[in-house]
Order: C-alpha cells, then structure tokens, then sequence
C-alpha cells in the first residue's frame, strides 16, 4: 500500500485529509508536525509523497519555528528524501503564490485549501507519485 505523510497543524484538515485518502485513495496515511518525526518518516523509506501545509504553527526543528517551506528545503536537500515528492497544501492561494512557494521550496505541486474536489484531490496526489 501506498504511503502518504501529512504535514498539517490543523486537526480538522489532518482528519479530513486523511479520510479522503484513506476512503477514496486507498492509501495508508501518516501524519505529524512534529519536524524530527517528518525527517524520521521520511528517511524511513515508507513514505511515497508528503502533502506538506506551507503555514505550520506549532513547528520547531533546532529551536526554530520553522513553515513548511523550510521543511520542503530541509528534505530536498537531503540526498535520503530528495526523491520523494512533496505537495504544498495551503490556504494562501492568492495571485503569484503558487509560484513563489514553489521556488522558494523546491517542492514538486501545489494544491489550494479547502479540498473541494475529493477525485481531483485524489488524482493530483496520484498523478505526483
């Protein structure tokens, strides 16, 4: 089965990303903001995609808050996870984001909050893999 890592602070969006997933997707879901616990997942060598919220409010690494850019660096960098592709999750879907965030990060995709479209939502994390 197929390994999603949900980066997410909301408990509401993590649940709901996650029953999507898991119902609609059929794939086994992972989830933390805990930024020591991504990397550990990551490397790991479980994990196939990561749908990474770009505002994270309780996340640390080294004493740092640190947002899901960061994150998305940290794990590109990383010769161990840089093969793994990262989804942006964000609500900040104004004019020219997309494309800031996803070079700033180096992620692979983009996708705006709030998921509407379950199939579609499906199918873009599908077709990233």
């Amino acid at each position: 089965m197929t390994t999603v890592l949900i980066v997410e602070d909301d408990p509401i969006n993590m649940k709901v990303f996650t029953k999507i997933l898991t119902k609609r997707g059929g794939f086994d879901v992972k989830g933390t903001e805990n930024v020591d616990e991504v990397i550990k997942i990551a490397q790991s060598g479980d994990v196939k995609i990561i749908l990474m919220d770009v505002s994270l409010s309780n996340s640390y690494y080294q004493g740092k808050p640190v947002d899901g850019i960061k994150i998305t660096k940290l794990l590109k960098e990383d010769d161990r996870t840089k093969h793994i592709p990262i989804l942006l999750v964000t609500a900040h879907a104004m004019q020219g984001d997309k494309e800031t965030f996803l070079a700033e990060s180096g992620a692979d995709g983009y996708i705006s909050k709030p998921i509407v479209d379950h199939e579609l939502f499906i199918e873009i994390v599908k077709s990233n893999l």
